[in-house]
């Protein structure tokens, strides 16, 4: 039994220290029921741009709470992302502490928002205003960004390394590298996140000092995952040198190498990339976006292809609960190794 302070944190309905990581604007009300049901921490991604039909950002997490409080019986919780281009982030926390609020079952069992891609002062303290037994991580890509985190007074930080799926931070620094440099520098707790998939990665990540993982990939290539056949078994067959990190309507994206990566634009700076924001139409960036429905609905060479470098070691497509139990087993077999290399015993 592998018990670590994540669990304390989040007290009844988590089983093991493992969380899914926020997938939006895609659809996981599905995956995150299933990791909660597993005993790991299932996170609902509030962004409608894929919805069908449309909704908004914020009736999109109403939904999608009620579908995991419904069809599920451990703890949850929501990814709030922070661009400046999201007018509806403070709506969509505002949506979270009313649900807690108005609902008993709600109230018991989300136990977590995670906000990313921004600063997370303002959700902090409208949290901290309103709720503060709601647990806040916040996600965070080098450790000055982390320590922002602690400064803003969240719960606990993400340290996400430049091997993860999807957006990324434009300074590259790797999980091996950024995790050992926020736990030796936080007194909040560390959660380690980019490129874990399996049992080894997760002793790894205790071992360097964190109170849990966050996959995203790995989370992808599951039955329940909602994402199109055609996506996980991309996932399935590709090697960790067949992700490229490309330009995104939000920032820097990993994604699968296809047909949209080579004709996608060239990297910009920090610098370009607000330059970009400031004249990019409305039209543009939804014409950007549109790529990820692309994805969703199966084509595999126009849509564009979140994946982290973790692809190279995923062989199959389990249930959730027997991934998260492999990933336990593999956790402890892996541990009790190293115990034995000092002579340690159970």
């Amino acid at each position: 039994m592998i018990k670590t302070k994540l669990l304390d944190l989040v007290g009844e309905g988590l089983k093991y220290p493992i969380i899914q990581g926020g997938m939006g604007p895609f659809e996981t009300p599905r995956l995150a029921t299933a990791v909660s049901n597993a005993g790991g921490l299932g996170i609902i991604s509030p962004w409608g741009f894929v919805s069908e039909p449309y909704i908004s950002c914020v009736e999109k997490v109403k939904r999608d709470i009620e579908y995991v409080k419904n069809n599920s019986e451990g703890a949850f919780g929501v990814n709030i992302r922070l661009p400046r281009q999201e007018p509806e982030t403070m709506d969509m926390l505002r949506a979270v502490l009313d649900a807690r609020e108005k609902n008993a079952e709600v109230g018991r069992r989300l136990k977590v928002v995670i906000t990313s891609a921004g600063s997370p002062l303002l959700p902090s303290q409208e949290i901290r205003r309103r709720d503060p037994h709601l647990l806040h991580f916040h996600v965070a890509p080098t450790l000055y960004h982390a320590k922002k985190v602690e400064e803003a007074k969240c719960t606990a930080v993400v340290a996400a390394g430049y091997e993860g799926g999807g957006h990324q931070s434009y300074e590259e620094v790797s999980t091996l590298v950024l995790v050992p440099e926020v736990v030796n520098s936080m007194k909040i707790p560390v959660i380690a996140s980019g490129g874990f998939s399996d049992g080894k990665g997760l002793a790894a990540a205790l071992a360097m000092g964190a109170i849990g993982i966050q996959m995203g990939t790995r989370f992808i290539a599951t039955q329940e995952c909602e994402f199109h056949t055609k996506y996980k078994e991309l996932i399935l067959n590709a090697q960790d040198k067949d992700t490229g990190v490309i330009q995104g309507a939000f920032g820097h994206i990993r994604l699968l190498k296809n047909k949209y990566v080579r004709e996608h634009p060239e990297l910009l700076t920090k610098q370009e990339k607000i330059g970009l924001e400031k004249t990019m139409s409305l039209k543009e960036r939804n014409e950007e976006i549109k790529s990820y429905e692309l994805i969703y609905q199966g084509d595999t060479e126009n849509g564009a292809i979140p994946c982290g470098e973790s692809c190279g070691n995923i062989y199959d497509i389990p249930t959730v609960k027997e991934l998260i139990e492999r990933i336990i087993f593999e956790a402890e077999v892996a541990l009790q190794k190293c115990g034995d290399l000092f002579g340690l015993k159970d």
